[in-house]
Parts: C-alpha cells; structure tokens; sequence
C-alpha cells in the first residue's frame, strides 16, 4: 500500500483595513492549493493581537490603518514572536517606508498592484524564509542601503570567519537559512546562529543589508 505524502498548507493572517480588499485575497487563496487563512483583522492593534493567538505561518500587513499603523504592528508582531515572516503588502512606493520596515525585520514588502501569481509565489518563498519584493520596489532597496552612510566598511570582512564569509556569500545568492543549511550539510538552527553573528560583526540590521553589502565588497557567491 502507497502512502501519500500531504502537505500542510501555509497558515495565513491578513491585516488590512479595506474589506474588499481582504476578501478579494482570501478569495484568490482559496482557490489556490496549499493556503489557507486562519483570521484576518481591519486594524494593526487587533492585527497584533490576533497574531499573537492565531501564530500564522505567513502575515500579509498594510500599512496605512487605523488604531495602529502597519510600521507599529509590525514591530509589535516582532517583538513577540521574532521568527514570525511578516510581509508588508501596501499601496505605498514610498523608500523610507521600505527601508523602515526591512529594519525592523519585514520578511518582504509587495505592492497591491503586483499579479495574483506573483503574490502567490511570493506567499510561497516568504514562508520557506526568503525576502520578497515588487520588482520596481528592490532597485529603491538597494539604493537606499548602498550610500556612504551604510555602518559596515571593508575591513569589517576580516572580523568574520571563514565560515562566515561562506554564508554570507549564500545570503548574497538570496538563499534562506534552510536551503544554506542543506547546501553546507549544517543544522538551520546553527546557520541562523550564524546570520545573527554576520550582522553583529558588519553592524547589519537584516540579512537584506547583509546581502548588499556582499555584493558591494565582491564577496563570492558560491555556485549551484
């Protein structure tokens, strides 16, 4: 007898104050297999609390509602609970949102005119731990974190150690921890151990700033 192997599909939360909207995409979700929206909330306060009670896989956040903003939910939401992937899905093109949101931890930022597929594979990547971005939005993402003003230097690549910098190069190719864990044959609780230490040491406050900043210094991405 065969046994079939299930899934379990991605738990999702939808935070955002415009009804039709939050329907519009549970509608689009429920079509789909593999998703399945466990709540939804029409203000960051509520959003927060039914966060911290649902513990979704995935959280789709505005950012402009009442009560409390997206900016304010989203580091509530981190706050509490540091591994969950909160995606920022918004009207707003603006750079200091964008940059604001990567720092406090967003594991993306989508802007609701994006296709219904590239949503859902956006949905996809973000709950197996990548970052995911509106294309027009990631040249305003690196060019707001490629300035003079960006804290690391050069010779912070010296503090680091040789596994370090392999890592760090995988965080340069856009890998999650999982698929760096599989690809150094390490547990993904040691690579996050790892990132964490990254950023201390080059003074980085995502991994998204971590990547850039590989690609600025030409550190090697290792190859498939």
């Amino acid at each position: 007898m065969t046994l079939e192997h299930t899934t379990e599909p991605i738990r999702i939360v939808l935070i955002d104050d415009h009804t039709l909207f939050r329907s519009g995409i549970k509608a689009l979700l429920a079509r789909q297999e593999g998703f399945e929206v466990i709540g939804e909330a029409s203000d960051g306060l509520s959003g927060v609390k039914l966060v911290e009670q649902a513990a979704p896989d995935v959280v789709l956040l505005d950012l402009d509602m009442p009560v409390m903003n997206g900016r304010e939910a989203l580091a509530q939401i981190l706050s509490s609970r540091p591994e969950q992937t909160v995606v920022m899905l918004t009207v707003s093109e603006d750079s200091e949102d964008l940059t604001e949101c990567m720092r406090l931890g967003a594991r993306g930022f989508l802007l609701k005119n994006i296709h219904a597929e590239f949503l859902i594979e956006s949905i996809k990547k973000a709950a197996a731990g990548d970052n995911v971005f509106s294309p027009e939005m990631t040249a305003r993402l690196v060019q707001s974190l490629i300035n003079p003003g960006t804290p690391a230097v050069a010779g912070a690549l010296d503090s680091l150690t040789q596994r370090e910098l392999e890592i760090l190069g995988h965080l340069a190719a856009g890998r999650s921890n999982k698929v760096i864990a599989r690809k150094l044959d390490l547990a993904e609780s040691t690579i996050k151990v790892h990132v964490q230490n990254i950023l201390r040491k080059l003074e980085l406050t995502s991994r998204v700033q971590a990547a850039v900043y590989a690609v600025q210094h030409n550190v090697p991405q290792p190859q498939d």
